[in-house]
């Protein structure tokens, strides 16, 4: 018998997890298929299979693509997303970097097609002074009210 609430809740996320993998994902694991199929396969096989011409240019467009954040994921760099505009994006950086164009260009290129938002590790400039001083000052504002705090309570 199930006495309380907590048990009663416990009892049913467990029946609940347990009809979403009988239902959905067991099935697929058992006739061995993808649960999750990519929206465009000849584009991750180019990305993949992209040859270079140089080891040093690989590495480099490897770092450019790190340093740069997905469009659509907000949250993840050309490596890190699965989704189709970041591997799109990330072949574009392997072409311009296999066409010996320079970092800079690279990313001049993807600023000026989706602006400053894709930098990570944005230029210290007058538009970004909120950005690079808030943490610090956010510091400095909960130091000040814990010490202030602290010395009202004495």
């Amino acid at each position: 018998m199930i006495n309380s609430v907590a048990d009663r809740n416990l009892t049913l996320l467990v029946l609940v997890l347990f009809i979403f993998w009988w239902g959905g994902v067991a099935p697929a694991y058992a006739q061995n298929t993808q649960v999750f199929v990519a929206a465009d396969t000849d584009l991750i096989e180019s990305v993949e299979t992209f040859q270079f011409r140089f080891a040093a240019d690989q590495k480099r467009a490897i770092a450019l693509s790190k340093s740069l954040r997905c469009p659509q994921c907000q949250n993840q760099n050309l490596i890190e997303s699965n989704s189709p505009v970041a591997k799109d994006l990330r072949l574009k950086v392997y072409k311009m970097v296999n066409e010996g164009k320079s970092d800079q260009e690279v990313v001049e290129y993807m600023t000026s097609r989706f602006g400053k938002f894709v930098l990570y590790k944005p230029k210290l400039e007058p538009s970004t002074y909120l950005l690079w001083g808030g943490p610090i000052l956010l510091f400095l504002l909960f130091g000040c009210i814990a010490y202030f705090s602290i010395r009202k309570q004495m």
